[in-house]
């Protein structure tokens, strides 16, 4: 467990806390950049500053303080220009650095005082990368913009789902070094929810490893139904530094909006059949995920919903000096360590773990990948239709409740099969049962 001084350490991200200039030093994706095929200006809060993202008539993003230097004024409705955004209020116009370009009446008034030359607001670079749009908001310059190998991946159909979850982001982030509540949290309670008291919880784990690489920690396990030769042991998953978790066929971003919300980012792609191959998309759909119901009960139904659940159920900032720690949680120790040794390494002038400062480093990097057999390949149709569980996870969207129906056509042109909701393995015919816990682990989930 953490002293409440550690735990305050860890957890506060607001401007002027060193979590917060920690944290600033890194690449964070923040929207879809299909989201402005609509619009022009989207509010964000990120890391306790409330901003505005906008793309402008040139094409070019940025990413200011919300609040105009004039009057205050919010510039989440303001107007975007061919390079810049103009307050709605007076015209008053800033550049993507936040340098104030243009004061209508006093340009026109008095030329020559030039006053907008000291006038800004602050401003932060924007990135693109893999259809999602990134802020950097620490100190100059900034490192190279991770180019994962996933987020160029050809013949695949990639999708964002954005949510906001009500609790601190360090209790998301330590879900991803977390092997164990896989056992529980997606396989025994989703099999109650979706079957009844008389489930029976799925293989138990028997063997756990972690350990740390240049990108982030890696955990490895050994189930019942498996053995060390098994990828889940001889490579692992990959708890993503400094916020996010990578499985092969998806990334789970978790963005602190202030000390108590977080942004998920879910960026998933999905292999088009090889018989549909070469498969090329043109825009990445971008979609926001409910995390209640109609009646304002909490979704289970799919995995980050499960996962959502059991973070907010620890509090908007966990209380870490009353936990009890297991055996299972060596993972979670080694993060909390690192994130507290880096904090004096940046004290200490120099840069945090996994940054990426060399731009020919920056290609295509590679990650950790224990399911590389089914990601880095499609399977053909055939394949696919045969398989139950192969079925259910490739012809539906398991990863969260909510895609529209919008995304399940797109899905469906490009898969070339029926696309539609998730039922969950408890779905499956009683014959097919067997053959589907036969393939559990090799099962795109967490």
């Amino acid at each position: 467990m953490l002293t409440p001084e550690q735990n305050d350490l860890l957890t506060r991200v607001g401007p002027g806390t060193r979590m917060g200039d920690y944290l600033r030093r890194y690449w964070h994706p923040i929207a879809g950049v299909s989201e402005f095929d609509t619009v022009s200006i989207k509010p964000v809060r990120l890391l306790g500053e409330d901003l505005v993202l906008y793309k402008d008539l040139s094409g070019e993003y940025g990413l200011v303080a919300r609040q105009c230097a004039h009057r205050r004024a919010d510039l989440a409705h303001g107007i975007v220009e061919k390079k810049g955004i103009r307050c709605n209020y007076h015209g008053w116009t800033f550049d993507a650095s936040g340098q104030c370009v243009e004061q209508p009446f006093e340009d026109t008034a008095a030329p020559e005082r030039n006053g907008k030359a000291s006038i800004r607001i602050d401003g932060y670079p924007v990135g693109v990368r893999g259809g999602m749009l990134w802020a950097y908001m620490g100190p100059l310059p900034a490192p190279c913009l991770p180019d994962w190998e996933a987020l160029s991946r050809p013949n695949t159909f990639a999708q964002i789902v954005i949510s906001e979850v009500p609790c601190n982001w360090l209790q998301c982030q330590e879900n991803s070094i977390d092997p164990v509540h896989f056992e529980w949290n997606h396989e025994y309670w989703d099999k109650r929810l979706r079957e009844g008291d008389d489930a029976r919880p799925g293989p138990k784990h028997t063997k756990l490893d972690f350990s740390e690489f240049e990108y982030g920690f890696v955990y490895k396990r050994v189930r019942e139904n498996s053995d060390e030769s098994h990828p889940f042991w001889t490579i692992g998953r990959v708890a993503l530094w400094p916020n996010a978790f990578f499985l092969g066929d998806h990334f789970e971003y978790r963005v602190p909006i202030d000390d108590e919300n977080t942004l998920s980012i879910a960026w998933r792609l999905t292999h088009v059949p090889r018989d549909r191959e070469p498969y090329v998309q043109t825009s990445i759909p971008t979609w926001h995920g409910p995390i209640k119901d109609e009646q304002g009960e909490w979704i289970t139904s799919h995995v980050l919903n499960q996962d959502f659940v059991a973070w907010v159920g620890q509090g908007r900032i966990m209380d870490r000096s009353k936990e009890r720690l297991g055996a299972s949680d060596r993972g979670i120790v080694m993060v909390r360590r690192r994130f507290l040794a880096d904090l004096e390494e940046v004290a200490q002038g120099r840069d945090p773990k996994g940054l990426i400062r060399d731009p020919a480093k920056n290609v295509r990097v590679a990650l950790p990948m224990a399911n590389h057999d089914t990601t880095l390949r499609g399977f053909t149709t055939a394949e696919i239709m045969a398989d139950p569980r192969r079925r259910s996870f490739l012809t539906s969207f398991y990863l969260q409740a909510g895609q529209p129906e919008w995304v399940q056509r797109a899905m469906s042109e490009a898969m070339g099969v029926p696309y539609g909701d998730f039922r969950g393995i408890a779905d499956m015919a009683p014959g097919q049962q067997t053959a589907a816990r036969q393939a559990r682990d090799s099962a795109p989930v967490a």
